[in-house]
């Protein structure tokens, strides 16, 4: 009869302790916390894509992991030595012009438009097809994924490689960097809300977690933005190389598209005060307001 007990008690035991690890496994799975889960994040797809970038001579020298820095500048942000902003029209819109290369197929030339369009759908901004103007958005399929920060005058090049860049969020991750945005694990608030592990960070690849002085636009930290790293980005060791606080099972780093905070903060920087109907989403030429 004690026989039967202890092993009827070990059973148990057994049981609970499998249900327990189940249901472990399940919760950290849930969380998103494994690299695998970060394979399609917008910095992982970025960090791939920008494998090679630097090997070429006319590359830029290119720093946070896909932002071009001018080289007449020592500072990581144009923004600010100059002002960046696109301008407003008098109607309260801000006409950004682009030009795509003849490089991409029609579906990937589709993909990038459809990015460029979303803009006009929330905020004021509209992308137009270049006209003649002498500062515009020239988009090309150069080695990887960057972009500068901000308007920096003339022909200003957005890379979005054929080879890995031509996903939706990654259109609009390159375009927020043109109308002047940092990317949000930088921001000046970010130690409140991110701890990074450096200690995991692939060698002379530091730079990339460098905390700037943000303009926050009174806005809060978002682990949702499109401009959020991932858990994992340029991990040496398959470890996290950025861990949310207070709680460290947060998802960052997955957003497909923008979050509602950067559209709010794109908003605020550009002062729109209205939301674009459908039929603003291809205007008419507006030369005079570029």
């Amino acid at each position: 009869m004690i026989f039967q007990t202890a092993v009827l008690s070990i059973l148990l035991c057994s049981v609970q302790s499998f249900t327990l690890q189940a249901s472990f496994e399940k919760s950290d799975e849930s969380s998103g916390n494994t690299i695998e889960d970060d394979d399609f994040s917008v910095s992982t797809l970025i960090e791939k894509a920008n494998a090679n970038l630097g090997n070429n001579p006319d590359d830029p020298l290119v720093m946070f992991g896909d932002i071009a820095v001018p080289t007449d500048l020592g500072n990581a942000d144009p923004c600010t030595a100059r002002g960046c902003l696109w301008p407003k029209a008098t109607d309260g819109n801000v006409y950004v012009p682009y030009r795509i290369s003849n490089q991409y197929s029609s579906r990937e030339r589709n993909t990038i438009v459809q990015g460029l369009r979303t803009f006009a759908q929330s905020t004021c901004i509209r992308f137009t097809p270049l006209n003649r103007q002498r500062d515009f958005v020239d988009i090309q399929s150069r080695q990887g994924c960057f972009s500068f920060v901000g308007r920096r005058g003339r022909a200003q090049v957005v890379s979005l490689s054929r080879q890995g860049c031509i996903f939706q969020q990654i259109v609009q991750h390159e375009l927020l960097h043109a109308l002047g945005f940092n990317h949000e694990q930088t921001r000046s608030d970010r130690d409140q809300h991110v701890r990074i592990l450096l200690q995991n960070v692939i060698r002379g690849q530091e730079h990339n977690f460098r905390r700037i002085q943000t303009r926050n636009l009174g806005t809060p930290y978002d682990y949702n933005s499109v401009m959020h790293y991932g858990r994992f980005a340029f991990s040496s060791n398959r470890q996290p190389t950025i861990v949310p606080i207070p709680n460290p099972n947060v998802t960052i780093g997955r957003a497909t598209q923008m979050s509602p905070t950067d559209i709010l903060r794109v908003n605020r920087l550009y002062s729109c005060n209205r939301t674009a109907s459908q039929s603003d989403v291809e205007p008419v030429k507006r030369n005079q307001f570029l």
